[in-house]
């Protein structure tokens, strides 16, 4: 992903923008984070106000990939450099606020709850850019106010409420290497009066793939200083005898081959025993399973959406929106790494009698044949994954106004509905059972085809083609591809069903001002499912076995605010006021919750504002956490006990905590191919059990305080400055446990809860592990976000205006369980001590234009060994991992647009993202294996691979 940012700052320090808003009828508004309608926009919470144009001058096209730009934004849950993920909400955009989950994140539209997925996630890119209005970030807690999930904060993208006449956009992007192209197309046309309006859009987004086969430093996992390292089973055949166990045993061969690593070569004779070496993971008997990934993963969006607003009698409103969104992403990784158990529990083996066997009864002699145990990488088909995804959102609203003692009043009742539903289909995996016939008996007929069955007892040849898998990719015919491949399938849907009652207006006045109270009521139901196909549920299939997931729960909430002013224009006390706000949640499948929050606004001078916040939240388990069906999972890991390249290889404690647990001295993890892993660890060859659901998890509980202080100097007009402190600790947190998380917690912190679910055979390999959903210990961060705006006075030479958004994390740290040590994350990959945005603005007569500077702090990153001479700077000291980390310097990056309005009311934006093209960099924390997002190589996907240039057009009609 490009990271650029636009930045607008908090509510309080953009008051002449926001008062505009305001002013539109010199109407009460909300503002996000409180249910109170007010004329004063000013509030206790940070607020960050994002603005269409703002978005247009990123150079990027949907608000997930603004957004996910913020300082304040971790690395975004289902990275499109994630190309061996699995999960149904790939192809999304979501946002991850201050690194704490995007689970953990409350979208609205409208002030409303948007669309999620089976596991709770909101896909930003379903609501189209081009009806924006603004987006309002809300940096707090906020569940008293909207429930669960409201824990980092809260994102209200604001639509544009009425449109006269029409608008059109055409965008087109691209990197500098001439990939990763990018398409933007909207249209919307807006009519009406204060009677009555009708807004409509259409978009179409299109967001290009990047091959990881495509520059020297993605093309291989771990850099072209390591071209050889992490190879992949080759497409060759390998062939071992088969144990009693029904296992590989005895001699270990490959057939001869020309070519390398690439399965560029043609094979000998396959059925000729002489054509074979003994296989001692040589790179030409491997494959770079690299070559067939995406490094970035391609998406299509298409967008329908309506809205309308009719005045009624009786100072009432009936205001509606429909949106429909049919979202299609695809991602590739290399063919399947085949074996004779790739499920165990119907394993495949080269019959003796197969005419392929070169050990068989037709080339050994009748008799003296023997059944072979294979592997082979099935290149011939790379596994493609395409995701069909739709979402449907309608909402209505009545909504009216009246007066009580003179005092102004508001009131609404409304009904959402939100759909997300969709088809994941597979291709490149095995039909088991067609491949067991196909390896099965076969001899060649009187016609010269090889026919399965045997002459006694043919198979017609319709019914049945052999297959010469140890012949490699040169000997696969299309009719035996055809024959043993299968396509997988997946369905799944979640539904949130909602109807909500509001009151807000004023009580009663005291001499600081009114006091303002909101009240409300929401029912909730929500209900999903995810359904793999009987194929794949039957283990019969290569693809993953897995089970469905059905789930169904209901939510009923109350919630009550107030905000009271307590003195306004004294000395010391120019204004001061308190809000109050508690929320009641009864769920119907774990119970109810009550959380309240308190916040403050202090001024003690015209010119400083001082606010404060503590917020009690939850996050209420998903429908995917409590009723998961579960799947197997080739992880990618690097275990603990390695004695080369995991942690007890320097640490004395941990190697006898392996050692306790039976793993025997100088043990070696072993990949898919049998060879021993590198540095980033590798696939398990066992598949794992992993997303089950847990009944019994309870819902996370937040504490989240903030304190502020914002300076707007009257000598200085035009400048603001904002500093807010931020704490967040989450307990009780719903966590996935990874299979480097669970061995690390096993063996280096040493919590005998996790080591319960580690199966290791005689040799010290992990054969079985379990991957689930659990309540796990808590999560804390704190930090400092700094803010700051200038716009200059007016000059000959244009406009300018500085923005600037910076956000310190001082600690991001996490304990498993109670009586654990608390790990410190910060500084380490991805979780940047100091992030930060600053832009230049210019406007002059027709032309304007935006320079932007990104800077990112240095980071911890994983050690190829403990050599310091070999991308290990620190070898000796502790990380979150265990001990050793290689330092990657600082990094800054510039973005440039320039516009033009023409004279036909029309205007056109021209830009350059990485303006100076600044170098990916090797980083090995970054691949999928050492828990990273990238699943091609050991380079960050969400920092620029190129330089990007766009230009848009837009046209006003």
């Amino acid at each position: 992903m490009q990271q650029r940012t636009k930045i607008a700052l908090a509510v309080a320090l953009a008051l002449p923008a926001m008062t505009a808003i305001a002013q539109e009828a010199l109407q009460r508004v909300e503002v996000t984070g409180s249910r109170i309608r007010q004329v004063d926009l000013e509030t206790a919470q940070p607020v960050q106000v994002m603005n269409a144009e703002q978005i247009q001058k990123s150079g990027l096209v949907t608000v997930g990939d603004i957004i996910n730009s913020l300082s304040s934004a971790g690395v975004p849950a289902f990275s499109k450099g994630t190309s061996l993920g699995a999960g149904r909400d790939q192809g999304g955009q979501f946002l991850d606020m201050r690194n704490l989950g995007a689970q953990r994140l409350l979208v609205l539209v409208d002030g409303k709850r948007w669309s999620q997925s089976v596991n709770g996630y909101t896909d930003m890119s379903t609501v189209p850019s081009a009806l924006i209005e603004r987006v309002e970030i809300l940096k707090d807690g906020a569940s008293s106010i909207y429930g669960s999930d409201a824990i980092s904060g809260v994102v209200n993208i604001i639509l544009k409420k009425t449109m006269q006449g029409g608008q059109a956009s055409i965008y087109h992007g691209q990197n500098e290497k001439n990939d990763g192209k990018t398409k933007d197309y909207s249209l919307s046309y807006g009519a009406g009066d204060d009677k009555a309006s009708l807004l409509f859009g259409v978009t179409h987004t299109e967001q290009g793939e990047v091959w990881a086969k495509t520059r020297d430093i993605t093309s291989t996992t771990n850099g072209p200083d390591r071209p050889n390292a992490s190879l992949g089973s080759g497409p060759w055949g390998r062939i071992r005898q088969v144990s009693p166990t029904g296992g590989p045993t005895g001699f270990d061969r490959i057939l001869n081959h020309t070519g390398a690593q690439l399965g560029d070569g043609v094979g000998a004779d396959s059925r000729d025993p002489n054509n074979y070496h003994t296989f001692g993971n040589a790179p030409a008997d491997l494959f770079n399973s690299t070559s067939q990934m995406h490094f970035l993963t391609p998406s299509k969006l298409t967008s329908l959406f309506v809205k309308g607003e009719v005045a009624l009698p009786w100072n009432m409103n009936f205001k509606t929106t429909a949106m429909y969104a049919d979202r299609k992403s695809s991602r590739t990784v290399a063919g399947y790494p085949l074996s004779s158990t790739a499920q165990s529990k119907f394993p495949v083996y080269v019959d003796k009698d197969s005419y392929y066997n070169p050990y068989g009864n037709q080339v050994a002699g009748a008799g003296n044949g023997q059944d072979l145990f294979f592997y082979r990488r099935t290149i011939e088909v790379p596994r493609v994954t395409d995701n069909s995804s739709r979402t449907l959102h309608i909402d209505a609203t009545l909504e009216g106004e009246f007066e009580l003692r003179s005092l102004p009043w508001n009131w609404s009742v409304g009904y959402n509905h939100s759909k997300v539903d969709g088809l994941v289909q597979g291709y490149g995996d095995l039909n088991l059972v067609n491949l067991k016939r196909a390896l099965g008996p076969s001899f060649r007929n009187a016609s010269g085809v090889v026919q399965c069955g045997t002459v006694g007892a043919p198979i017609g040849l319709a019914e049945c083609t052999p297959w010469n898998i140890l012949g490699g990719p040169s000997a696969s015919t299309q009719e035996a591809l055809d024959y043993v491949m299968s396509t997988s399938q997946a369905t799944y849907s979640s539904v949130v069903n909602s109807a909500t009652a509001d009151i807000t207006g004023e009580l009663f006045t005291l001499p600081a001002g009114a006091v303002g109270v909101a009240a409300g009521i929401e029912h909730r139901e929500v209900r999903g499912d995810d359904i793999p196909g009987q194929f794949e549920q039957s283990g019969y299939s290569s693809s993953l076995a897995g089970n469905a997931t059905y789930g169904r729960y209901t939510v009923r909430e109350a919630y009550l605010e107030a905000n009271i002013p307590l003195l306004k224009g004294l000395p010391a006390a120019e204004l001061l006021s308190l809000n109050l706000a508690t929320r009641y949640s009864d769920y119907s499948n774990f119970g109810s919750t009550t959380n309240s929050k308190a916040s403050f606004m202090w001024k003690p001078v015209r010119d400083v504002l001082a606010r404060g916040t503590y917020a009690e939240g939850f996050r209420a388990p998903t429908l995917g956490d409590t009723f998961g069906g579960g799947s197997q999972t080739f992880a990618s890991y690097l275990d603990v006990c390695d004695s080369a390249f995991g942690e007890a290889a320097n640490n004395p404690t941990v190697a006898a905590r392996c050692a306790a647990a039976g793993v025997p001295a100088g043990f070696r993890q072993k990949n898919q191919t049998g060879g021993n892993v590198s540095a980033t660890g590798a696939q398990t060859p066992f598949p794992f059990t992993t997303g089950a659901g847990n009944a019994f998890l309870q819902p996370e509980s937040a504490k989240t305080r903030t304190l502020g202080l914002v300076i707007s100097p009257s000598g200085v007009p035009g400048l603001s400055v904002s500093v807010d402190w931020f704490n967040i600790r989450i307990e009780n947190r719903i966590s996935g446990v990874s299979a480097t998380d669970t061995l690390e917690e096993c063996y280096v912190n040493n919590v005998q809860n996790f080591c319960s679910l580690v199966k290791r055979d005689a040799s010290g390999q992990v054969v079985d592990l379990q991957i689930g959903n659990t309540n796990r210990g808590k999560t804390e961060t704190e930090g400092v976000d700094l803010a700051i705006n200038y716009r200059l006075p007016r000059t000959a030479w244009g406009q300018f205006g500085i923005r600037s958004e910076t956000t310190y994390t001082d600690s991001f740290k996490e304990q498993s369980t109670l009586d654990s040590d608390w790990v410190e994350y910060a500084g380490e990959y991805d979780i940047f001590r100091v992030k930060s945005n600053t832009s230049i603005d210019w406007s002059l007569g027709n032309w304007n234009a935006t320079f932007t500077g990104r800077f990112y702090s240095s980071q911890k990153n994983r050690c190829w060994t403990a050599n310091p001479a070999v991308y290990c700077s620190d070898p000796t000291a502790e990380t979150s991992w265990g001990t050793g980390y290689n330092r990657h310097g600082e990094m800054w990056y510039a973005d440039l647009s320039i516009g033009y309005a023409l004279p036909w009311n029309a205007k056109i934006l021209f830009g350059a993202n990485n303006l100076f093209d600044k170098k990916p960099e090797i980083n090995y924390s970054a691949a999928s294996s050492t828990g990273g997002n990238s699943s091609s190589s050991a380079v960050s996907p969400e920092l620029p691979i190129d330089r990007f240039f766009y230009v848009r057009y837009n046209q006003a009609f």
